[in-house]
This record gives C-alpha cells, sequence and structure tokens, in this order.
C-alpha cells in the first residue's frame, strides 16, 4: 500500500461520482449501513506503511474520528473539505517525507463497530476508503472510547519508518469528549481478537507511543478547558480548536509535525491566511516537543 501521489483531479472526479456537493449531509456522504469486514480491527492482523519506489521515506499519519452521535458534523467537514485541503496542503508544504494516510473512525466498545480502519494509502484511495466507512452514530455518553486505536496502533500496524529507520509516524485522534481510562479484557478480546489482561490507557498511550507521535484535537463547544484525561495520558499534546473553526484543522495537523521537526513556530504560523494563524498559534501554543538520540519522542 502507499503508492501513487494525491491529486486535485482524482479528488473532483470521486467528488462528482460521489455526488457530493456544499449541501450535502454525513448521512448522504457516508452511505454505508453496515461496517465492511476489511474495516473490522476483529479481522485485520496488522496495516503496514511501508516504502516504495514512489515513497521510499515513508511517514504514517493516524487520523482518527470520533464518529459517535455528537460528531456528525465533523466526518461531514472533513469528507468534503478536509481530506482534501490535508493532503493538498501536505505535497505543498512538505512537513514530512513520503506521508501515507490511515483514517479511523471511532466509536463506543458498546458500538455495532467500536472502531473501523482504512489502509495507510498515498493516493485517491485514502478518500476512497473514508468515504466507505460506516457513519454509525451511535455511542454512549462521554467520555468515548478513543483509547481504541491507541490499542490498534501499538499492537496491529507495521512501519518501515519505525523498523527500518527508528523514526516515529503521527497520530491524531479528533473529537468532543473525553477518553476512557482502561480497556477490558473482554473488548479487547471481542474488538480485536486478541487474548491479554485489562490495559489501562496510560499503558496504551506509553505502548502507541513508542512507534507514534500521540495528538488529541479537542473541539471544544464554548470556552471549557481540554478535557482532564487527555491533558494527564497526553501532557503537552492535547489541542484546542473552537467548534465552529474545525475547517483549520488541516493548517493545524500540518503546523503540528512542521514544528515537531524543528521548523520556527513563527515561519510555521506565517503560511496560512489571518483568519486562521490565531487559531492555529492558540492551539500549538503549549505544544511540548522533547528530543532525543535518535529524533523524536514522546
Amino acid at each position: 500500500m502507499g503508492r501513487g501521489s494525491y491529486t486535485s483531479a482524482d479528488w473532483s472526479k470521486l467528488k462528482k461520482s460521489s455526488k457530493i456537493t456544499e449541501d450535502s449531509t454525513a448521512s448522504q456522504i457516508f452511505a454505508a449501513k453496515k461496517m465492511e469486514e476489511r474495516f473490522n480491527p476483529l479481522y485485520i492482523n496488522v496495516r503496514e506503511a511501508r516504502d516504495s519506489d514512489d515513497h521510499p521515506n515513508s511517514t504514517p499519519i493516524i487520523i482518527g474520528l470520533d464518529t459517535t452521535g455528537s460528531m456528525g458534523y465533523l466526518s461531514e467537514e472533513i469528507a468534503k473539505n478536509g481530506l482534501h485541503e490535508t493532503m493538498m496542503k501536505i505535497y505543498a508544504t512538505n512537513p514530512v517525507e513520503d506521508p501515507q494516510m490511515m483514517f479511523a473512525a471511532i466509536g463506543d466498545v458498546v458500538d455495532q463497530a467500536p472502531l473501523q480502519v482504512t489502509q495507510f494509502e498515498s493516493d485517491i484511495r485514502i478518500a476512497e476508503q473514508l468515504l466507505a466507512l460506516w457513519l454509525e452514530g451511535a455511542g454512549a455518553d462521554s467520555p468515548e472510547d478513543f483509547e481504541l486505536l491507541w490499542y490498534f496502533a501499538a499492537k496491529h500496524i507495521r512501519t518501515d519508518a519505525f523498523e527500518k529507520r527508528n523514526q516515529k509516524g503521527y497520530l491524531f485522534t479528533i473529537g468532543d469528549a473525553d477518553c476512557h481510562m482502561k480497556l477490558s479484557k473482554e473488548n479487547i478480546k471481542s474488538i480485536f481478537g486478541d487474548t491479554t489482561g485489562e490495559l489501562t490507557s496510560a499503558q496504551l498511550a506509553k505502548m502507541a507511543g513508542e512507534k507514534f507521535e500521540l495528538f488529541h484535537i479537542h473541539i471544544r463547544s464554548g470556552v471549557e478547558t481540554a478535557p482532564m484525561g487527555f491533558s494527564q495520558l497526553l501532557p503537552g499534546r492535547v489541542l484546542t480548536i473552537p467548534r465552529t473553526c474545525v475547517k483549520y484543522i488541516p493548517e493545524l495537523i500540518i503546523s503540528t509535525m512542521e514544528l515537531m521537526n524543528g521548523k520556527d513556530m513563527e515561519e510555521v504560523i506565517a503560511q496560512w491566511s489571518e483568519l486562521s494563524q490565531p487559531i492555529v498559534r492558540n492551539a500549538v501554543k503549549d505544544l511540548v516537543i522533547k528530543r532525543g538520540k535518535k529524533g523524536f519522542f514522546f
């Protein structure tokens, strides 16, 4: 996986064939009525981000979206604009080498589709698979089960970036709620088919953090602060953005990767529009970056 490149022409063609317009709703965009087996982690032994002739220094990027009932607008924005803007701006700004992107739809352990994961891709297949995910829209009350994606990243993802070059990828979760503090052995078995003991979210963050730089983008409705759980689990890696500004998530993701790779803050901020600059600056102002002998580490 991960061959080819993402182009505006391919996106325009897919958008037209999928009949996606600015008036399309989430339910119209995401037409699936159930989870496809190819996205079900119960049937996935491993997802791989590997080097290729097209992308010899692959960088894995995972974006996990909260798809519970309150977050339909986020999936709608990502499908209409966010994915395309993110990919085009990644290729324009080159925050990382040879990006390979995987999407995840995150629900609750009580859902029919607690977690869905696409392949790592570098071309229009990113969008094709995103649109094929089931937007179940169920879920229990807050907190949500973001820790499911950390478990999958730790146990079921292999990357050449880490295995060949000891380099981490990037994992962003996005939502408006906090995360649970543990994952039971029963849920691990039913969702992933793995037999293991209960794991705390702190353990899962540490495990996933060995191969990925972890971040959480918290979408706030008012003036609330970042969720306490995420703040404890990912200190200095919680990026807060107002709900009215979700269209600037691509700029925020790219800015975060650029800062992690040592780019100057003012240079990072200056590349964006005057409207997005204060949103991005406020979100990354407390970002913690740590350097180890072999690069960055969580």
